[in-house]
């Protein structure tokens, strides 16, 4: 018999809304380091510019540097790049995005079992747009549903659960 064919798992058989936070979290942050950087940047190389009043008022701004410029559009590749790595290749080949590796979960299609293929994989990540139409009530689901999927999973069809246990 297989996993296919095998009676519904139990609740606790799939991943907790917590670890599947905590993946997401982890798959975010070089996203976040990608915008720090930029922004570091930003701010450092500005180009400021101050006019005194007759008055004794001063007005200044500061404009954008060409550095600046250059270095958004790097972060922005970059930061696509690892998306459609991580979200794309990794998780549609591997079941596992890094933070869901991190956190021991994989997600794999409810009837086969296994990974989702890139393009699945790419389509589920645009997919969780819905999951934050109203109020990201979406991304709650597993908290109350039987096989904890987001709003998500049951369109797409996926499910979360514990990755098997490496053999060497």
């Amino acid at each position: 018999m297989t996993r296919a064919q095998s009676p519904a798992l139990p609740r606790r058989s799939y991943t907790s809304w917590r670890d599947r936070f905590g993946a997401w979290v982890i798959d975010m942050t070089p996203i976040v380091a990608c915008w720090a950087v930029w922004e570091a940047l930003d701010i450092g190389s500005a180009v400021t510019d101050c006019v005194t009043y007759e008055n004794g008022g001063v007005a200044c701004t500061a404009d954008r540097s060409p550095v600046s410029d250059i270095a958004f559009a790097l972060m922005v590749l970059l930061a696509a790049a690892y998306l459609v790595w991580n979200f794309g290749y990794r998780q549609g080949s591997r079941g596992s995005s890094f933070g869901k590796s991190v956190m021991k979960f994989q997600v794999v299609d409810e009837k086969t079992w296994q990974p989702l293929g890139f393009a699945t994989s790419m389509l589920r990540q645009a997919v969780h747009l819905l999951d934050a139409v109203v109020c990201f009530i979406g991304y709650l689901f597993p908290l109350w549903d039987t096989k904890r999927q987001t709003l998500t999973d049951k369109l797409m069809g996926t499910v979360c659960v514990r990755s098997a246990p490496k053999r060497f």
